[in-house]
């Protein structure tokens, strides 16, 4: 029996713009087994976002307070975002640090996960470093030691090379990649980019609010198309 990380099943959204009603999700199906690889595709304004803001892996999360919640996610989903989101005023190891202080772990403890993680992305090194004294290929190296640090069951990985160059875009994949398979993690790419894509073991697109299976042929071929 297949063990799932995440499962949506007929999940239907709407937003009231004053007399109009936009349905943004239009009964969406998604199984995510534990350990895969999955692309999502889609253009701007496809649903993408508002499918991400309700991935809480099936737990009830509508008692809880906004800490838990925090908590929660911090625990079960890690996440990489476009634009890194670090805060500037704080180092490399503070920025990781900030999903641990949610939990009661002793000091030592958490400076050992934190330097543990960055030197898993390559970037001990640079762990007394602000995101300004960075390159973006770095910053994003932080960001995912940030979404790893607490060890979650999922990571959502939101355009992560949106705002890199190519080469760069290739090592940040070639990182995820690597975290996928030896951490044996679950992991989702958002993604327009079809080399991004490409990485996946299966890609879905999302469009009007529907969710597809895409082809692996056509994206392979548009990946290629990309590189050339």
């Amino acid at each position: 029996m297949t063990a799932y990380a995440l499962q949506l099943i007929n999940i239907h959204k709407q937003f009231v713009r004053g007399s109009e009603r936009i349905e943004v999700l239009r009964g969406v199906n998604l199984d995510v087994a534990n350990g895969e690889l999955l692309g999502l595709m889609g253009p701007s304004g496809s649903g993408k976002s508002t499918l991400l803001n309700l991935i809480v892996a099936g737990d009830r999360l509508s008692a809880m307070d906004e800490s838990k919640i925090a908590k929660w996610r911090s625990s079960h989903i890690g996440f990489v975002f476009q634009f890194y989101h670090l805060i500037p005023v704080l180092t490399a190891f503070e920025n990781v640090e900030l999903p641990l202080l949610l939990f009661n772990m002793p000091a030592s403890k958490r400076r050992q996960q934190v330097q543990l993680t960055l030197e898993l992305v390559g970037l001990k090194h640079r762990m007394h470093h602000r995101p300004g004294q960075m390159s973006g290929g770095e910053q994003q190296r932080v960001g995912i030691a940030r979404a790893l640090v607490t060890d979650p069951t999922l990571i959502v990985a939101d355009e992560p090379t949106g705002d890199l160059d190519s080469n760069t875009s290739q090592e940040i994949l070639d990182l995820i990649q690597a975290v996928h398979e030896d951490l044996h993690k679950t992991v989702i790419i958002v993604t327009h980019d079809p080399r991004a894509a490409a990485r996946a073991e299966r890609v879905v697109h999302m469009d009007r609010g529907v969710l597809q299976e895409g082809s692996r042929e056509a994206l392979q071929l548009a990946a290629s198309a990309f590189a050339h």
